[in-house]
Order: C-alpha cells, then sequence, then structure tokens
C-alpha cells in the first residue's frame, strides 16, 4: 500500500472515526484505525463493536486531487498514535507506505515516521444492511432531531432500552421518543417514502451523540438503512453503524395527559432564565427542585427555597392563562432542557394538576412535545 494525501483531509477523516474508537475495548485491533487505499481513494474505519464509523476520502473532489493512491492495500494503525503523529506532521503533503509486512511509513516534510501495523484482515467486517428499510433525511434535520430528544434518555442500565431513542413509522410520519421514566422528549416528523416495513427500533442515546459530531449543519441527504439488529446512516463522506438495543420499548403515548386543567403561554427564553437563577439556590437539593405558581392572569412566580443557602423568587409575565391556580415543583435541570429543546420560542405548558405529568409544546410548532414529572416537596 503506498499513497499520498494532504494532511488536513486525512486529519478530517482521522477525527470522524476517532469518535467510535473506545481505549476500554477488550478486542486489541479495536484500537486501531483501518486504512483501505484504492483507485477510488482512502477508506478510514474505526470501531468500538456498538458503533463503527467509516470516512472516505475520494481520489478527486470539485475537480481538485486529494489522494494519489500508487499501490492499493491495507493496514490497521494504532489510533491514537496515528491521530497524534498526523496532527504534528510538519507540511500538508503526506506519504504513507507499508514498507515490510506491517511496518507502515509516514513521511511529511523531514520528518520520517515508522509505525507497527497489524494485520487488516483480522479487522471485523462492517455489517450490511443496505438491503434493508431505507429512507432520507436531511443532515441538519436529523441532527436537529437528535438534539430535541437524546437528553432524555436514561443514563441508567438497569432498564437498556431506555438508554435509546425510540424510532417509530406512524400513520403521521417518523415518530422519535426518548423518557428515562421522569420525563419525556419526543419529535414528530412529516415524511414522504416513509418505509412501511420498519417496526419500532431503539437506537443507543451515545451512537445519536455521536453521529451529531459527524454530521455537517447543512442540507445533505443522510440515507438510513434499518434492520432487525443495525442502523446505518450514509452521506457521500461518512458511513456510520450502530448496533441497536434489544427489548421492546414501552408505549409512552399513554402517558400523554388528553385534557388539561391549566392551560398558561409565556415566553420560552424568559422563563428559561428565570429557572436558570432560581436553580442557583436548588442546587445543594438533591432533585435541584425549583416551583412554579400562579399569581394572577398574568403573572407565574419562579422561586426556590434552600435551608442552608436562602431562597429566591422572581415573577414573570404570562401571555395568556386559563385553568385553576396551580403551585408545582419540578427538577430545574428537566425544565431547562425541555425549554432548550424548544430552543426559546414561546411556549405553551399544560397541567394537569399538582402532581401528574405537564406537557410543554412550542406555539408554532406542534411537533415538539416534552413532558415532565413533577417533584413531590412535603
Amino acid at each position: 500500500m503506498k499513497f499520498d494525501i494532504q494532511r488536513d483531509h486525512l486529519l478530517n477523516g482521522v477525527n470522524d472515526v476517532l469518535k467510535a474508537i473506545s481505549s476500554k475495548t477488550t478486542i486489541p485491533i479495536l484500537t486501531g484505525i483501518k486504512l483501505d487505499a484504492s483507485k477510488d481513494g482512502l477508506v478510514l474505519t474505526g470501531s468500538d463493536a456498538d458503533i463503527t464509523i467509516q470516512a472516505f476520502i475520494p481520489t478527486e473532489k470539485d475537480g481538485e486531487e486529494l489522494i494519489n493512491v500508487t499501490e492499493s492495500g491495507s493496514i490497521v494503525l494504532q489510533a491514537r498514535m496515528f491521530n497524534e503523529i498526523v496532527r504534528k506532521l510538519p507540511t500538508n503533503d503526506v506519504e504513507i507506505e507499508v514498507v515490510d509486512s506491517y511496518e507502515t511509513r509516514i513521511r511529511s516534510g523531514k520528518s520520517d515516521f515508522h509505525l507497527i501495523g497489524l494485520d487488516a484482515s483480522e479487522y471485523p467486517m462492517a455489517p450490511d444492511v443496505t438491503n434493508d428499510s431505507q429512507f432520507t433525511l436531511a443532515a441538519d434535520l436529523l441532527k436537529q432531531i437528535i438534539r430535541e430528544t437524546v437528553f432524555a434518555v436514561s443514563a441508567s442500565e438497569s432498564r437498556p432500552v431506555l438508554t435509546g431513542v425510540n424510532w417509530q413509522v406512524k400513520d403521521e410520519g417518523l415518530v422519535c421518543v426518548a423518557t428515562d421514566s421522569h420525563r419525556l422528549a419526543r419529535r414528530k416528523v412529516a415524511l414522504d417514502n416513509l418505509p412501511t416495513n420498519m417496526t419500532s427500533v431503539a437506537i443507543p442515546g451515545k451512537s445519536l451523540n455521536e453521529l451529531s459530531k459527524v454530521l455537517p449543519d447543512d442540507q445533505t441527504s443522510v440515507d438510513i438503512y434499518l434492520n432487525a439488529q443495525q442502523v446505518v446512516f450514509k452521506t457521500n463522506d461518512v458511513v456510520f453503524y450502530s448496533r441497536l438495543l434489544e427489548g421492546n420499548y414501552p408505549d409512552t403515548s399513554r402517558l400523554i395527559p388528553e385534557e388539561y386543567q391549566t392551560t398558561i403561554k409565556l415566553n420560552g427564553k424568559e422563563l428559561l432564565q428565570a429557572i436558570d437563577r432560581a436553580s442557583l439556590l436548588a442546587r445543594g437539593d438533591r432533585n435541584n427542585v425549583v416551583r412554579l405558581s400562579i399569581v394572577d392572569n398574568e403573572t407565574i412566580e419562579i422561586s426556590s427555597n434552600s435551608p442552608e443557602v436562602g431562597k429566591v423568587e422572581e415573577q414573570i409575565p404570562v401571555a395568556s392563562f386559563t385553568g385553576d391556580d396551580l403551585r408545582i415543583s419540578f427538577s430545574a435541570k428537566f425544565m431547562m432542557d425541555a425549554l432548550k429543546a424548544i430552543d426559546g420560542q414561546e411556549v405553551v405548558i399544560q397541567f394537569t394538576g399538582a402532581m401528574r405529568p405537564f406537557i410543554l409544546r412550542s406555539v408554532h410548532d406542534d411537533a415538539i412535545l416534552q413532558l415532565i414529572l413533577p417533584v413531590r416537596t412535603y
């Protein structure tokens, strides 16, 4: 194997696949990055067995030569060391050559590194799911869906399926739901040409977080392939594989109330900032509890009280109020996460009682729903 490549393109590819590599793996070869050079370009692969990321650097792009492959071949190089070497090479022109068995030479300017590689044939093959359920999302929309749901997955492994986001095709389109039993985040996406044979799947929250980091912030098409065990997200430059979580995701639709006793409409950004300030005094409390009280038809009060620290009260105007007076306590963190997902828009909050779940929606967009369970404070 022998090729010349520009360092910045190589580094971008290495940075993408490095996100899949774990130092805790029990499979030694998975601490490495696999390099496959051919006449089409260079494929870099990183994996921790749960997530696999492949970055493709084509021979040329937009008329510019990115890589010149003199001799095709494959090698696995120790990931962290290879990344450090590429990052610190003195010039943008890099030559990589497997010179003797698995010994790999990396040259740039006057630097000449020799790394001992591993046999690429020992590296696990990426699964093939390209013939299964398939649909397409824009990269910026996919990143938005992840941002609006993944924070609500469970951090506890006691119910592994809840550490993922549930994707399901229903009549209204794609429905993505995450819950940790104390809160719920739901995002609906109306899409054409969704697969009719796609069942409910749970994609690990960790996988979606890493996927979000490698996707561009534009409308690049992302082809999504699903089967019973795997999901694959594919762009022109990156292919991201993730295993799916086993188990049946609970039916969360019954958790969402259908009738409400109290409804308020207000500025989401103002509410977020007030809760953020109130949480300063609540942080010592185990649940980080903040209270919301209806003052009158035009005002609510956000407050927090810590016997050791002090108390804070702040009044916020509401755009509208209907229903019964209310005083409710909740986790400041959960409420702030939900408001950030709605992204500072004007919000509607609907309550069914002081100890029943309440929901938040954007006034302008019914696709996003956040549900929070209140905290008992007596």
